[in-house]
């Protein structure tokens, strides 16, 4: 793809005189057959990714894979460069739409109306905003231009916009909130006002009667204001019943898990459900006992969590306190009680680490009191352990790491890394010495220099990768090619004539004379087994040269079907025409017969 001028004549032949007044040409000068080849060469190496891509007017990239008509501006466009413009939406012609939420007022015009007729209003109703045609007023008998009175209040004029298809449908356009509240506080204040006349006219209707009977409305009323509160409120847990005229207390939220579905085992913990209580822990002896996985733990867990152990402790010494005549109570004294009770464990510590040494010090045995564990001494423990068939730990005083089941970072025969932790060609090996053999002896870098050295050698292959050329170097080749074919075309031509010359001289010869025509005959059978010696040496030579030819092929095609299709070069410029004998009898040649029970012996 490459950028070529579409201009209109005019501006051709504009251009032209400006150049040739710079430049001094006569005529415009066409382009090469080198230009040509170049600016191809270019457009295959930007498709191919190796040179900068086409930049357009605003510096943006051009995809180098876009056709040529469609990348090529109209004449009428007037491009001087390459651009794609003229491919997207033009700015004159991309409609302009009024925006969203634009607020204009409708109805009537609040303020004084006009008390007479003013020129141009309608003549029906007299407002100034719209004509006699227009008005929406029932027809009067007499309109107000005659009248001058009974002026009707003009309207606002609402403006003309082209809205979009959002636009169009936009209910919530000119919704004014301010408004929408105003008018529900009114709404509620009203219903205020309606409810406290209603009770106010009650109130009257009730001392009108008997004190009985007034005792019996007071009540209805009171039980009314009650219904309404319990209607208003709404919260989790409580359910009043408004008919009834009740509360009713729910143990549990809808939404909770009931106690009894948390373990379906009818050996589980029991459930009242008289009282919905459940006291021991459903999930006992299970895989999720552990306190951190716990959802619900019974009832009597709260009597062991917490703080509560130690309330308990507490009232009990108070008991025991009060029994022994001093006068402490848990919940009058709270502070007095933990003083006291700090006292006395203090005390009583002094008191077993005083009897601990006086033993110590009539009967001695210090030394073993100092003596280590028991779980060091005799190597067993009581802590739970829970292992898994690979042997990794579950459940215990051990965090059971995810690992795999293989050991992992063993070092084995003098290495220092891993099996895996080098890679290259395809193959793993060791990072620390380049090794590619699973069970080998680390030699460390001596190894890597080693292996550095063996893929500098040279792989000697029939084989060998010719350098990439140019398609210049390869029109160069082609031309000296064409130029050996018709040298050769040329002898053979000469040859041609010599012998068709040498038939002419034979035949004009006098028949008589023996000897010359023994001589003849000789020198045209030397030519003609020359000649066909020529011919033989030839094809063989050309059929050499086919297979050689297709040994290139091959080996090009097994070198792309080798590559990623993503990087393999475009084929644009190879040249299709028929195959000739001598490729043909190439081609037959190295052709791979299935059949043959000896082609796989074969290199």
């Amino acid at each position: 793809m490459s950028f070529q001028l579409n201009m209109p004549p005019s501006a051709v032949a504009r251009k032209f005189k400006a150049k040739k007044e710079e430049e001094g040409e006569d005529e415009p000068r066409k382009q090469s057959r080198e230009e040509w080849k170049k600016e191809r060469e270019l457009e295959e190496m930007r498709k191919a990714g190796t040179a900068p891509a086409m930049k357009d007017e605003e510096g943006k990239d051009i995809n180098p894979h876009i056709p040529q008509y469609i990348m090529q501006a109209p004449w009428y466009f007037g491009s001087e460069t390459a651009t794609l413009k003229h491919q997207r939406p033009q700015d004159e012609k991309i409609p302009q739409y009024a925006p969203l939420n634009v607020s204009y007022k409708k109805g009537l015009k609040e303020g004084p109306v006009a008390v007479k007729y003013r020129k141009g209003a309608c003549e029906n109703c007299g407002a100034i905003t719209h004509k006699k045609k227009d008005c929406l007023e029932r027809p009067r008998k007499i309109g107000a231009k005659f009248t001058g009175s009974n002026i009707a209040p003009d309207e606002h004029l609402v403006p003309v916009l082209k809205q979009s298809f959002e636009g169009k449908r936009d209910q919530w356009n000119i919704f004014d909130a301010d408004e929408h509240q105003r008018k529900v506080q009114e709404d509620y204040r009203n219903i205020e006002e309606a409810k406290r006349a209603l009770k106010e006219k009650s109130l009257e209707e009730s001392l009108m009667v008997a004190d009985s009977d007034a005792k019996d409305s007071k009540t209805e009323e009171d039980g009314e204001e009650d219904k309404y509160y319990a209607e208003e409120m709404d919260m989790p847990g409580q359910k009043f019943e408004t008919k009834q005229r009740i509360t009713v207390r729910n143990l549990r939220i809808r939404e909770d898990t009931a106690k009894y579905l948390y373990n379906l085992d009818i050996n589980s913990a029991y459930y009242d459900p008289k009282t919905r209580s459940m006291r021991e822990n459903p999930l006992k002896n299970t895989s999720k006992e552990d306190i951190t996985d716990l959802k619900f733990g019974g009832d009597n867990f709260v009597r062991y969590s917490g703080d509560s152990q130690e309330m308990a402790k507490r009232q009990l010494f108070a008991w025991e306190a009060y029994e022994r005549g001093t006068d402490i109570h848990l919940q009058a004294d709270p502070t007095k009680l933990e003083l006291l009770h700090k006292e006395f464990e203090r005390r009583k510590g002094d008191f077993k680490q005083s009897a601990k040494d006086s033993i110590l010090e009539k009967y001695g045995g210090q030394e073993h009191l100092n003596a280590p564990p028991k779980q060091l001494l005799l190597a067993q423990t009581e802590d739970y352990v829970e292992y898994s068939r690979t042997g990794s730990v579950i459940k215990g005083q051990e965090k059971a790491a995810v690992k795999s089941r293989y050991e992992e970072d063993v070092l084995n025969n003098n290495h220092t890394t891993v099996w895996g932790s080098f890679w290259r060609d395809g193959r793993w090996g060791y990072a620390c010495c380049h090794s590619f053999l699973r069970e080998s002896y680390c030699t460390g870098e001596a190894g890597k220099e080693a292996e550095q050295e063996s893929c500098l050698l040279p792989i000697a292959s029939g084989n060998k990768e010719e350098e990439p050329q140019t398609l210049l170097e390869e029109h160069k080749k082609k031309l000296k090619e064409k130029e050996k074919k018709r040298k050769r075309r040329e002898k053979r031509r000469k040859r041609k004539k010599r012998k068709q010359s040498k038939k002419k001289s034979a035949g004009s010869s006098d028949e008589s004379s023996s000897s010359s025509s023994s001589s003849s005959s000789s020198d045209s059978s030397s030519d003609e087994e020359e000649e066909k010696e020529t011919e033989e040496d030839r094809k063989e030579r050309l059929i050499k040269e086919a297979l050689a030819a297709q040994k290139e092929q091959d080996r090009k095609m097994t070198q792309l079907l080798s590559m990623d299709e993503r990087k393999r070069p475009y084929n644009s410029m190879i040249e299709v025409k028929a195959p000739t004998d001598e490729e043909m009898e190439a081609f037959r040649l190295k052709q791979r017969r299935m059949e043959d029970p000896m082609a796989n012996l074969l290199g």
